[in-house]
């Protein structure tokens, strides 16, 4: 009999997470309402019990903590995202209901939330009293909280930070699925042909999102020096955000060389986006883990990142990648240069990106580590 987990999603989560979880236990969703988005970022295999709450964080919170308590008796465990105030509803009913509870931490959400001061242009409002109110979110979780699971070390060091005395084990949910996210089998040019790419130059693949921490806009200010200087480069996008990614590279004279659609099924077609693409590029200014990097090397592609957080512990330059300093145009550019012109180094390192990514990050492996610490939770929780 599988063990009974309700997830708790509060800002929106990846399929292919929750598929992974689908499989492995007996899944229920409690989902907090995203005005003008959706709570799973494509729709999952299988039809999943899923409670959608408020869209207010106030309110989604009450929420979780009258569901957690209504139904607790059909409840082995709780995976509850973030340290906000979703966590806090969920750990303060754990510590009435004695139900092992984690918290699943993917992101540096203090760091995320500073970066809008670096990229106003992006239109995300900074108030210093939000950035305080999730400083306090944080501290005050790392005192009721009974255990986390981070994506990485550096994720594990900020939790830690906040005060975190309970354990905190770092697997890299949802990893990835080297089988479906393995070397090309057909020419680049077949994988472009296919998919209605451009047949010349470099392409270069970004998937992430549309937002602060993400930094497009250096990205695009390389792009456009490269172009400047001779390079037949094209960009491949694609994000639910792609709309305000072209109007930034119109803003940038780059959008002639910029191909730009609507997130794709990360198990149907995103495998290919990566085989016909030359490079990828992760520009983020801050980054708990960064799973495209990881699904590139996986692919056989070419990886250039910026040295923060998560990346640091992945795309090592020299050895699995090119890395350069956040919002250094000007370095990137010469990444971007340095990837797509020696191809014989390209290989090398990322053949060594790829044996990272089978060792480490292989999707069995990190759904086997997770359920071995739910059912150990369990044991531990029956015995009190």
């Amino acid at each position: 009999m599988k063990v009974r987990l309700c997830f708790i999603v509060e800002s929106g989560t990846d399929v292919r997470l929750v598929e992974g979880l689908a499989e492995r236990f007996d899944l229920q969703i409690v989902a907090r309402r995203i005005a003008g988005g959706v709570e799973i970022s494509q729709q999952p295999a299988t039809e999943l019990r899923t409670d959608v709450g408020p869209s207010s964080r106030v309110k989604f919170a009450a929420h979780v903590g009258r569901h957690l308590a209504r139904y607790r008796k059909s409840i082995d465990c709780v995976l509850v995202q973030g340290y906000g105030l979703a966590a806090l509803a969920a750990n303060v009913t754990a510590r009435i209901t004695n139900t092992p509870t984690f918290m699943l931490v993917c992101s540096p959400v203090e760091e995320y939330y500073r970066c809008r001061l670096e990229q106003p242009e992006l239109g995300k409002i900074f108030r210093q009293r939000e950035l305080t109110a999730l400083g306090i979110a944080a501290r005050v979780n790392a005192r009721v909280g009974r255990h986390y699971v981070v994506l990485s070390e550096h994720l594990r060091q900020v939790v830690q930070s906040h005060g975190a005395k309970c354990p905190v084990d770092v697997v890299p949910l949802y990893g990835v699925d080297t089988t479906l996210f393995a070397p090309p089998e057909r020419s680049k040019t077949e994988y472009k042909s296919q998919l209605g790419l451009p047949m010349g130059g470099s392409l270069i693949f970004f998937s992430s999102r549309v937002a602060p921490e993400k930094d497009s806009i250096t990205l695009l200010r390389a792009l456009r020096d490269l172009r400047t200087k001779g390079h037949d480069l094209w960009l491949l996008h694609r994000s639910g955000g792609y709309r305000e990614f072209l109007r930034e590279a119109e803003r940038h004279d780059i959008a002639d060389r910029v191909i730009a659609t609507d997130a794709v099924h990360p198990h149907r077609d995103l495998p290919d986006d990566y085989r016909a693409s030359d490079l990828c590029v992760q520009a983020s200014r801050a980054e708990g883990l960064g799973f495209s990097p990881l699904e590139a090397l996986a692919c056989g592609v070419p990886v250039v990142a910026t040295s923060v957080g998560g990346l640091r512990e992945t795309i090592v330059d020299g050895e699995t990648g090119w890395s350069y300093p956040a919002g250094d145009a000007a370095a990137l550019a010469r990444c971007i240069g340095a990837a797509t012109v020696d191809k014989a180094e390209a290989d090398r390192r990322t053949t060594k990106g790829r044996d990272l990514v089978i060792k480490n990050y292989e999707r069995s492996f990190v759904f086997d580590k997770f359920e071995e610490l739910v059912n150990q939770a369990i044991a531990g929780a029956e015995k009190d």
